[in-house]
């Protein structure tokens, strides 16, 4: 599916997905990633049964405000142990399907807001 483009200054935008992939400002990404409005890395999580407190300890060095959580093609949630270290440093996680995080992302960043996109590829 392809998302309404709207490029900002320098900023990364979810412009699309797909079966295993996702647009970031128009530019194909396959596999899980970190994304934040300034970066776009590979997420080393093999799928989400293989999700581990170390997968979201390592979003405390991007310290954002929110983390969204992208879990797939469907809603699906993962053991609250997995998220302390953020939710005890203070910083909000929400889950909901991937179409969803990459639609929400952009409305946050588009606030200005510190914001996290783990994604799992749908």
């Amino acid at each position: 599916m392809k998302m309404h483009q709207a490029l900002g200054q320098g900023k990364n935008l979810f412009t699309g997905y797909g079966e295993g992939h996702v647009l970031i400002n128009a530019e194909r990404h396959d596999g899980n990633l970190i994304v934040t409005p300034d970066s776009v890395q590979p997420w080393g999580v093999a799928d989400f049964s293989s999700l581990a407190e170390s997968h979201f300890n390592m979003l405390l060095d991007l310290q954002p405000e929110l983390v969204l959580f992208g879990s797939g093609a469907s809603l699906r949630f993962f053991h609250p142990r997995l998220m302390a270290a953020l939710v005890n440093a203070g910083i909000g996680v929400d889950v909901m399907d991937t179409q969803a995080a990459c639609r929400t992302f952009n409305i946050l960043m588009a606030e200005d807001r510190r914001v996290v996109a783990a994604i799992l590829a749908i």
